[in-house]
């Protein structure tokens, strides 16, 4: 995992993304695709809009966080924009889709 993600956890969770965008990965360390979406995170944070943020949420260890969200497969991105959803997404994304969206929501 790049120095630039931040795991989260329910402790840290609320103070996290309670300002700015955070692009939130629901993932698990057993999970091929989110492997290879953690790869593509990796890829987008030097490119990351100012005040943007990567997090990664393991679904096996913060059961209670992805309930929350409602996720039912992973991985899942959910994008944050102070403390609320802004967007969802399911299935592995490519890192120029998800550029767009942080952009588009930065304004």
């Amino acid at each position: 995992m790049s120095e630039g993600i931040i795991t989260l956890t329910s402790s840290n969770f609320e103070a996290e993304i309670a300002q700015g965008q955070i692009l939130i990965d629901f993932w698990a360390p057993w999970c091929g695709p989110c492997r290879m979406q953690g790869k593509i995170l990796d890829e987008l944070v030097p490119q990351l809009p100012a005040g943007a943020r990567i997090g990664k949420i393991n679904v096996d260890a913060e059961a209670a966080l992805a309930a929350r969200f409602n996720v039912r497969s992973i991985p899942t991105l959910v994008l944050m924009k102070d403390g609320k959803p802004a967007q969802q997404m399911v299935g592995v994304q490519t890192a120029a889709m998800l550029l767009d969206i942080l952009k588009k929501s930065a304004g």
